[in-house]
């Protein structure tokens, strides 16, 4: 180990604790506030859409903070007890549409992996080098062009992932594992409470109240994941190159949000913080990244700014930046006429 690894994880040993207390608060505030803005939605069917429409704001919201406590929860970050971890993560699995154990594992995949060039691929947006797309048949080049594009990215991959992809192993054996067995148990108890609920509303209530939770709640978890990887100063590296400091601190941005938004995501922005210890609860995250400065030297990006980072799609290995579609074009022609 290096003196530099021993030196942040030092810095980082005492934001690593879980609080209990804070941990029970987050879930019992989620939870019940959820369940009151659900329960507000269906009821403001009965006055006019637009109500159930208003209400779903802050029910995505508490939404988005559900995951995030599962996510810390598929860390071993929230609570001290295992136990407890997974249990909790569990049931946030089940309001979230996402099987806890099952994407824990590609999660942690993700944490061990993010920013090496030659593992790209689990739990990370298709990411192609610039020669990498040149080498690809024009088929394949439209597809890559479309997967990338922002009304795929944040409307129909969400959709898919949560609504179908996620109901089924697609990364790895079908046979039946404890992971396997996890996504089974969620579909089963998803089944149980979706029926309850449209015994309750009927059917198409229960869909105009559930589709535009689930695609928008998609669509925030994306952009947030999105934006914290993909951005013009990011990081990738081949692993003889690779560290893991730059690739937490430079592969990984910090998302400054409202306060309100930062509380509804669980301070899921400090993501540089996260990627290098993930075992810091979200609730330390940003006392963290407060308290030490050298972890405040690193890229930030805005509400406003993160709209520039939609049109970056390759990786420009010889400058060692994300580049538009445009850019790299307009570099190779460059290279072709020299």
């Amino acid at each position: 180990m290096t003196e530099p690894a021993r030196s942040w994880l030092t810095l980082v040993a005492p934001y690593q604790v879980p609080n209990t207390r804070k941990a029970v608060w987050q879930v019992a505030t989620a939870f019940l506030a959820y369940t009151a803005m659900w329960a507000a939605m269906a009821y403001g069917l009965r006055i006019h859409y637009l109500v159930t429409l208003a209400c779903s704001v802050p029910a995505i919201g508490m939404l988005v903070r559900i995951f995030i406590i599962q996510h810390d929860c598929g860390h071993g970050s929230f609570t001290k007890s295992k136990r407890a971890n997974d249990a909790i993560g569990f049931v946030c699995g089940v309001v979230t549409l996402t099987p806890y154990a099952y994407w824990r594992h590609n999660h942690a995949i993700h944490h061990a992996t993010a920013s090496q060039l030659e593992k790209r691929g689990t739990g990370d947006v298709w990411t192609l080098t610039i020669d990498e797309y040149a080498r690809l048949p024009r088929w394949r080049q439209f597809q890559y062009r479309v997967v990338r594009s922002a009304f795929f990215l944040f409307l129909i991959a969400p959709l898919a992932q949560f609504v179908v992809l996620q109901r089924f192993p697609w990364n790895g054996p079908w046979r039946l594992t404890r992971r396997n067995a996890g996504i089974l148990w969620t579909n089963f108890f998803l089944l149980l409470i979706y029926a309850a609920l449209i015994h309750w509303i009927g059917w198409k209530s229960f869909v105009l109240i559930q589709l535009p939770l689930v695609a928008l709640m998609g669509g925030v978890g994306m952009l947030l994941f999105y934006v914290q990887h993909q951005f013009e100063g990011t990081y990738w590296a081949k692993a003889e190159e690779w560290d893991y400091e730059t690739a937490a601190l430079r592969g990984s941005s910090f998302f400054k949000l409202p306060r309100i938004l930062q509380w509804f995501t669980g301070n899921i922005g400090f993501h540089h913080i996260h990627h290098l210890s993930h075992r810091i609860p979200n609730y330390n995250l940003q006392r963290c990244h407060d308290d030490i400065p050298r972890f405040r030297n690193v890229n930030v990006i805005t509400l406003r700014s993160c709209l520039r980072t939609f049109n970056l799609q390759l990786w420009d290995e010889k400058r060692q930046q994300l580049v538009s579609m445009r850019e790299a074009n307009r570099r190779q022609k460059a290279q072709a006429q020299a």
